[in-house]
């Protein structure tokens, strides 16, 4: 017999095509109609479709991925599912990807692809990149790996993975250690594990946590904002290994005195974040003042995970051991 697979559509290029109204590229396609593009996918497993739906990447918010994340938990909780794929658009997918992969606790394979050509291009990539996800999805040897990202024949963990190129359908990458695997047209080969999963068990989400950036010359002002406004957390993407600017560094500790998480990242695209400096704004200072370093996760993917912590009502310790272990 086939393998069951949930199948969520929730929009993203890989389910648009040109409106002769505007111009541009819209969310059309349904599940059905993106599946119908795909010769011999019948062959491989039966689906649960579900058009979760139609969203473009800069549509989705923290609230929507957990309403994602229940429906995918509920659908692997049906001993006859044996994995999911999820098609999502491309400029959120890392985030969406990274969230169920916290909240998400199952063996049970699940796939996110989208698309970087839409529909009415002739280099449209979404059938290949659906036809790959199934693939994965279906193999034994995706059991464990967490919520995976299957494009251009890659498998690539969701804690790891970034959009890279605005455009390239190789755009997601992982930069520090490579893909897990590939799909070789029927065959995949997973060539390594996840180094750890993390796994956070909530179902509510704080999407009060701010990101700010550093940059030469930058003060405080846009964290002091930010705690003025009411953020429960603070994502500061630092320079380098993940030092700030002498400015900033009052902003900082009042955020801390106040009792908000600050979590330290780096703008570098690879390589951790580290207290490697002893100078004013550096890594060492930033630590002994209560600031919490990030690891290897980009700004957006730390904020991520705070604000499941924070949903989780995870102590600011508790934050500090999951962050810097």
């Amino acid at each position: 017999m086939k393998p069951h697979l949930a199948t969520f559509f929730t929009g993203g290029t890989i389910s648009m095509r040109i409106d002769p109204a505007t111009g541009g590229a819209i969310p059309m396609l349904s599940g059905e109609e993106i599946i119908a593009q795909v010769p011999g996918l019948n062959d491989l497993a039966e689906f649960d479709l579900i058009n979760f739906d139609r969203l473009p990447g800069p549509h989705w918010t923290p609230q929507r991925m957990m309403e994602l994340a229940v429906a995918v938990r509920e659908k692997l909780r049906e001993e006859r599912i044996a994995g999911a794929v999820v098609t999502h658009g491309t400029d959120t997918l890392e985030e969406t990807a990274y969230f169920l992969d916290l909240v998400l606790d199952t063996d049970k394979p699940v796939v996110f692809i989208g698309a970087m050509r839409n529909s009415s291009e002739l280099s449209w990539d979404g059938p290949e990149n659906l036809a790959a996800a199934v693939r994965v999805a279906i193999d034994p040897q995706a059991r464990g790996l967490g919520v995976v990202v299957a494009m251009n024949s890659q498998i690539i963990s969701a804690a790891e993975v970034t959009k890279t190129h605005t455009e390239s359908t190789d755009t997601f990458q992982s930069r520090d250690f490579g893909a897990m695997g590939y799909v070789d047209k029927d065959r995949v080969i997973v060539m390594r594990r996840p180094f750890e999963r993390d796994h956070i068990a909530t179902d509510k989400v704080e999407s009060r946590v701010d990101i700010i950036k550093m940059f030469a010359g930058a003060d405080g002002r846009f964290i002091n904002f930010a705690i003025d406004d009411g953020a429960r957390g603070l994502v500061v993407e630092g320079l380098g290994r993940g030092n700030v600017t002498v400015p900033a560094m009052a902003a900082i500790q009042r955020a801390i005195d106040a009792g908000l998480p600050v979590l330290i990242t780096s703008r570098c695209p690879r390589g951790r974040v580290l207290d490697t400096y002893a100078y004013d704004g550096a890594g060492k200072q930033l630590k002994r003042i209560g600031a919490i370093l990030g690891g290897m996760l980009p700004s957006h993917k730390a904020r991520i995970k705070l604000m499941l912590a924070l949903g989780a009502g995870w102590s600011v310790q508790q934050i500090r051991e999951s962050f810097e272990k």
